[in-house]
């Protein structure tokens, strides 16, 4: 890895480099997501159908695209017997943690006539999406389905792509049973993102869609935001790790790699106060990368966006992490929980030699699906409140309104909206003292 002294010069670059990757792809694919989009959004099933044969190579109708009771049986008698256990043990975390995200309705009851509240009311229909292909995630279908259920959205539908025999992944599927999904379609890429979000024959519409996917699904997304809700634009995943020279090099080093071995795009990051701890970590991850598979991968993500950067301070090392706003923060120094409250961009913290980045992905409880791309400045994990609405509740006696009547009739004369004053007028129309002269 580029081992690169943190200075004045070197930060702008360094910093635009990393929170610019993962875009490059968007504009050569945005016309062809566009046509797809629009194709099913006034085709409805028929291009929906289409395009699964002609991008998945399986032929579905609308008595195959709906994942029925017996095919999920079966999938239950081919997972790892193991590995169902460990979904399990997983959910039970994942549901302690986002059950404590829930929010509750309140109101308030000001005297003198005035009632102000606010009303948490759930989606009513979710839609997420699963990848499919070689990257297969169950830990994925369960960090979209659970807080979604947790919220107490009615209806949840999951869409994945088929393979070629129109059959679906054993554990994905095993996965979004145990996590409560109420029904699953067999469709991807971008024709799938538009059936949930304009619905079809088969397909219901939905509110809100969630879920990662390849750029077709990424960009499919922001087609259709507005029409229905989304979670983000997931880019390509990142790690850094905050470290001084009491931290361990090959815990950091194969924490750095767990994240370089998604893709080529994915960001790896040291910031540390120490030297020797970068030319030590240097050295373990070209010892890692001899024996782990996926090197190809793991080396053009190094080559690209793998840094080592070195500063003088851990104020400066911290400055450095809050810049970059990484999706998983690693804290391994002295003081790990003094430091993070320093922290105020990250979409998850890490505290610890023992808190490394897959513990969140697969079993801590808190949700995996982080902002990306420096956007942990404003965003924030996918959590319960993604799947709730608030309304606000007002109401006011008469009694209530009369002392404060004239002054609303002010603001809105100040504005000349005298349809608004006029709302407020005839509310208190023959009454002395009203203030109504038409000068006002």
């Amino acid at each position: 890895m580029r081992i690169v002294k943190l200075e004045e010069g070197s930060r702008k670059e360094l910093f635009q480099a990393l929170a610019g990757r993962g875009n490059t792809q968007y504009g050569t694919y945005t016309k062809d997501v566009e046509e797809i989009v629009e194709a099913v959004r006034t085709g409805g099933d028929r291009a929906l159908f289409a395009y699964t044969e002609k991008f998945d190579r399986c032929r579905v109708d609308a008595e195959s695209i709906q994942v029925t009771e017996e095919e999920i049986r079966e999938a239950y008698e081919k997972v790892d017997p193991e590995l169902l256990q460990v979904i399990r043990k997983a959910l039970v975390n994942i549901r302690a943690f986002h059950e404590k995200q829930k929010r509750n309705s309140w109101f308030t009851s000001e005297g003198s006539g005035i009632f102000l509240g606010q009303k948490i009311t759930s989606l009513r229909r979710v839609g997420v999406y699963v990848p499919g292909g070689k990257a297969v995630y169950p830990s994925s279908v369960l960090m979209n389905i659970v807080p979604a259920r947790v919220a107490g959205v009615e209806e949840i539908i999951m869409m994945t792509p088929p393979g070629k025999d129109g059959a679906l992944n054993p554990a994905v599927l095993t996965a979004a049973r145990e996590a409560g999904v109420d029904r699953i379609f067999k469709a991807g890429g971008a024709q799938a993102v538009a059936a949930m979000a304009f619905g079809t024959e088969s397909v219901p519409k939905v509110d809100k869609i969630v879920g990662p996917g390849n750029v077709f699904v990424a960009l499919a997304k922001k087609a259709v935001f507005g029409h229905v809700s989304i979670d983000s634009i997931a880019g390509p995943s990142e790690i850094l790790v905050l470290a001084d020279e009491t931290a361990d090099p090959r815990y950091v080093a194969a924490d750095l790699l767990s994240q370089a071995e998604h893709d080529e795009m994915a960001s790896a990051v040291l910031v540390t106060t120490s030297m020797e701890l970068a030319q030590a970590v240097d050295r373990e991850i070209g010892g890692f990368l001899k024996v782990l598979e996926r090197r190809e991968i793991m080396e053009r993500s190094l080559e690209h966006y793998g840094y080592i950067l070195v500063t003088d301070t851990m104020e400066e090392a911290v400055w450095a992490a809050n810049e970059i706003a990484p999706e998983h923060l690693e804290i391994m120094a002295r003081d790990g929980f003094s430091l993070m409250t320093k922290i105020r961009n990250a979409g998850a913290i890490f505290i610890g030699d023992y808190s490394c980045e897959p513990l969140g992905d697969y079993f801590a409880g808190p949700n995996h699906v982080l902002p990306t791309g420096g956007t942990a400045r404003f965003f924030s994990p996918l959590g319960v409140d993604d799947f709730i609405k608030k309304s606000s509740v007002i109401s006011y006696s008469r009694e209530a309104l009369e002392p404060v009547h004239e002054d609303i009739m002010r603001f809105a004369a100040q504005e000349g909206l005298t349809a608004h004053r006029n709302s407020i007028k005839v509310r208190f129309e023959g009454k002395e003292g009203a203030g109504w002269n038409g000068q006002q």
